[in-house]
C-alpha cells in the first residue's frame, strides 16, 4: 500500500466551503482522476483518507493537508497534476509527497495566519495589538455545541503583528493587515478568538467581517519562532533512501569488483 501526502487550498469563493463539502469534491476527484484507492473494511467501505486540522469555514487557507492510501504505486506528480485537474478553480492541490514517516498530524503544531480588517486604521491596530501582547491573559467566550466556553486566547498565541498593507491595495478605505502565529492547543485559539480577544483588551471592532487567510501550518521552531513545512521530512526520506541504497552496495560489493 503506497500513502500519498498532499497539500491543498482554499482561495476565493471556496473559502466559504465546509470541510463536509471538501470531503464531497474530493473523493469526485479520486473517482475522476481514477486513482486506485484503498478502501476501509465493513458494511460501508470508503475511501482511506486522513485530513488533518481543517481550517474552519469561511476562511482561506494556503497550508491544507491530507493523507490517502493507495493499492497500487502512482507516480507522485502525475497524480499530484491530475487530482488538481479533477477539482474545482481554488480548491488547488499544490504539493504533494510519498509517506515515509509517521505522524504528520502531530507535526501540525502552529499556524500562520493573516487577518485583513477593512475599515481600520493601522494605528488603531497597532495600539490593539500592543494592549494584547502586553496582557498576561486575555479571555474570551466561544459558543460551543455544549453552550458558551470560557478561555484564555493569549497563551496560545506566538506572535501577532501589525503590519501595513501593500500600496497598490484597491479601495479608498483604511485597512490593516495582522499577522498571527497561533499554537496549536486544547481548546484551540481560532483568529476569530484573538479578534475577540482585541475587541475585550482595546474596544477594535471591525466594521466589517476580517478576511482570514491560513497561510503555513507545521512544526514550530522554537529557536526561530517559524512554522516550517510539515511535508520536509517525508521529502528528505525519499532524497535519502537511494544514498543508503548506494553507500550498501558500495560497502557489500566484492573486492576487486568492476575492475578490468
Amino acid at each position: 500500500m503506497q500513502r500519498i501526502r498532499l497539500r491543498y487550498t482554499k482561495r476565493g469563493r471556496l473559502r466559504f466551503t465546509s470541510h463536509r463539502d471538501f470531503q464531497r469534491a474530493f473523493e469526485r476527484a479520486l473517482r475522476r482522476a481514477d486513482v486506485p484507492m484503498a478502501y476501509s473494511a465493513g458494511f460501508t467501505p470508503h475511501p482511506k483518507v486522513s485530513y488533518a486540522n481543517a481550517a474552519p469555514t469561511g476562511t482561506g487557507s494556503e497550508a491544507e493537508y491530507l493523507e490517502i492510501a493507495l493499492t497500487a504505486a502512482r507516480d507522485v506528480d502525475e497524480l499530484r497534476e491530475l487530482l488538481d485537474e479533477s477539482l474545482p478553480e481554488g480548491l488547488d492541490i499544490t504539493d504533494a509527497v510519498e509517506a515515509r514517516t509517521s505522524g504528520l498530524a502531530d507535526r501540525l503544531q502552529a499556524s500562520v495566519w493573516e487577518l485583513r480588517l477593512d475599515g481600520v486604521a493601522p494605528e488603531d491596530a497597532e495600539k490593539a495589538v500592543g494592549s494584547f501582547l502586553t496582557a498576561e491573559s486575555v479571555e474570551v467566550q466561544r459558543r460551543t455545541k455544549n453552550g458558551m466556553r470560557s478561555f484564555d486566547a493569549r497563551s496560545a498565541v506566538v506572535d501577532l503583528q501589525a503590519v501595513r498593507p501593500p500600496s497598490d491595495r484597491p479601495g479608498d478605505g483604511p485597512c490593516a493587515i495582522l499577522r498571527l502565529v497561533v499554537r496549536h492547543a486544547t481548546p484551540a485559539v481560532r483568529p476569530d478568538d484573538v479578534l475577540s480577544g482585541l475587541r475585550a483588551v482595546a474596544d477594535l471592532a471591525p466594521p466589517v467581517p476580517a478576511a482570514v487567510t491560513r497561510l503555513a501550518q507545521g512544526l514550530f521552531d522554537e529557536e526561530s519562532g517559524t512554522v516550517t513545512d510539515p511535508l520536509a521530512p517525508d521529502r528528505e526520506a525519499v532524497t535519502a533512501a537511494p544514498s543508503k541504497a548506494a553507500g550498501l552496495t558500495a560497502a557489500t560489493a566484492p573486492e576487486g569488483a568492476g575492475s578490468a
